[in-house]
């Protein structure tokens, strides 16, 4: 199985996501591509982080994911490839993989520069073209990231600044807006399980949500728990506090923005 997954923030009215993928055919013609998103935040490592942190585990092993929001491209920023659970990423080294090397269980890292497994002529603007996309087709035929540059150590590697939701002075759980859905859902750093330790024995239903001066009371199970264009709180797929409006668009009912703060209270 040859499945290469894509993932960036080149939008889809311009011809780069089209041409990275005929340069992958044009070396592996029985590639499966798969396009998770193309509409990342211009230049947002922060969002591409939360994304393919939680997309490649729905696909099988031995997929080759590839990241390419890359505001670095042209510089002496490093390319990566990683081997981790059977699956193999390909990323600049800028962050993108850190929610993803979180998770543990990393294998084999290399430096990406044997530019035999890259197009010939290789641009300082569209790497996503010229050597992303090409090793991906090879890496999809079967080659061995060993055999794409020099071995690297994690420690080595570049990293973002992620926050998470903490405990307040004042016993609130604070947290804030990471990435912004299309439907205009405010997904936030609070996860889960942060959320029951922090309930623990509470009723859900009263607890109490804040972004900016707005309050919502009570965690929703569905989007249907609110009446029409009225706010919710919820647990969404992601397995993320979601600030959302149930038939309309959070980010425009609350004004609201990626880094607002978002504070639940007992």
């Amino acid at each position: 199985m040859s499945i290469i997954t894509l993932i960036s923030d080149f939008g889809v009215n311009d011809e780069y996501v089209g041409v990275m993928k005929g340069v992958i055919l044009s070396i592996n013609p029985a590639a499966i591509i798969v396009d998770i998103t193309h509409h990342i935040e211009p230049q947002d490592l922060i969002h591409a982080a939360y994304i393919i942190k939680h997309s490649f585990k729905y696909f099988p092993e031995g997929t080759v994911h590839v990241v390419v929001v890359d505001p670095g491209v042209g510089s002496d920023r490093a390319i990566i490839a990683l081997e981790m659970t059977g699956h193999i990423f390909l990323a600049p080294d800028n962050g993108t993989l850190t929610l993803l090397m979180d998770e543990g269980n990393i294998g084999s890292i290399v430096r990406v520069e044997d530019s035999r497994y890259f197009l010939e002529s290789v641009s300082r603007t569209f790497h996503g073209r010229d050597i992303f996309a090409p090793v991906a087709a090879y890496l999809s035929k079967g080659i061995g990231i060993k055999a794409l540059g020099v071995p690297i150590n994690k420690i080595g590697l570049k990293r973002l600044f992620v926050e998470h939701a903490s405990i307040s002075d004042s016993g609130e759980l604070v947290g804030a807006v990471v990435f912004i859905d299309r439907f205009g859902n405010l997904i936030t750093n609070i996860d889960e399980k942060s959320l029951d330790k922090f309930c623990k024995a509470c009723n859900k239903k009263r607890l109490e949500f804040r972004i900016g001066q707005n309050k919502i009371i009570g965690l929703s199970k569905s989007y249907e728990s609110a009446l029409p264009q009225n706010p919710l709180a919820i647990i969404g797929s992601r397995g993320y506090l979601e600030i959302a409006v149930n038939c309309g668009n959070a980010r425009s009912y609350f004004m609201a923005d990626r880094g607002d703060t978002v504070t639940v209270l007992k």
